[in-house]
């Protein structure tokens, strides 16, 4: 075994000590190489269970996080998924394992260049990229199964509610604050959403309209 692999395996147990116990979502996230993702100075930190900063300042979530949003969102085989904030592309790789077609949409151009040259690296090809606005979804490609927000929006995302399918789930952290409450959204037949409040996280905050970058 490697030292990468003994370090994967530390962190999955870790993970499921903490509740984060869906056995297709661990197997996913080591599946993937998280010091892909990580600047080359953190590398040494990349199997720890924190939040590590990249450009933009932004960050690669802690994998805490990471396994308890995508446990949450309950993603199946066939299932379509918008992911808002692309980021590194990490959370973007672990849903790839899980979902059928991911749709991401990241404000920082140079973020997303990035993160699609390691998807490609890893042989992703059912993940769909757009440089855009996140708050505004994808609404060419909607409705979705699931949408997963990895940055904390000010209020209520109405308008990405709006592109879930009938019984669909949303997964978004939600608060103007330095902690925000992450909220799992699942839609009702009489199309009114019904609101979790999971647990409090720190998330950077999500950004109206699209990044100008150079």
């Amino acid at each position: 075994m490697s030292l990468s692999d003994d370090r994967a395996g530390r962190l999955i147990l870790s993970l499921r000590r903490q509740g984060v116990t869906d056995a297709r979502v661990l197997k996913a996230m080591e599946s993937i190489d998280r010091s892909l993702f990580v600047h080359e100075k953190f590398l040494d930190q990349a199997w720890e269970d924190q939040a590590l900063p990249i450009d933009c300042a932004q960050t690669i979530s802690q994998p805490y996080i990471v396994g308890l949003m995508t446990q949450a969102l309950d993603v199946q085989p066939r299932h379509r998924v918008l992911e808002i904030g692309t980021g590194s592309g990490y959370q973007c790789a672990v849903l790839s394992r899980l979902a059928r077609f991911i749709y991401s949409v990241e404000r920082y151009k140079s973020l997303l260049t990035e993160a699609e040259a390691k998807l490609k690296l890893l042989g992703v090809d059912n993940v769909f990229t757009r440089h855009g606005d996140g708050g505004q979804g994808w609404l060419e490609q909607a409705p979705f199964d699931r949408i997963m927000v990895t940055a904390a929006s000010p209020h209520e995302p109405t308008e990405l509610l709006k592109q879930l399918k009938p019984g669909g789930v949303l997964v978004a952290p939600v608060g103007r604050s330095s902690v925000q409450m992450l909220n799992r959204y699942t839609g009702q037949e009489d199309g009114s959403f019904r609101r979790e409040s999971l647990c409090e996280v720190r998330f950077v905050p999500l950004v109206e309209g699209t990044a100008k970058e150079g």
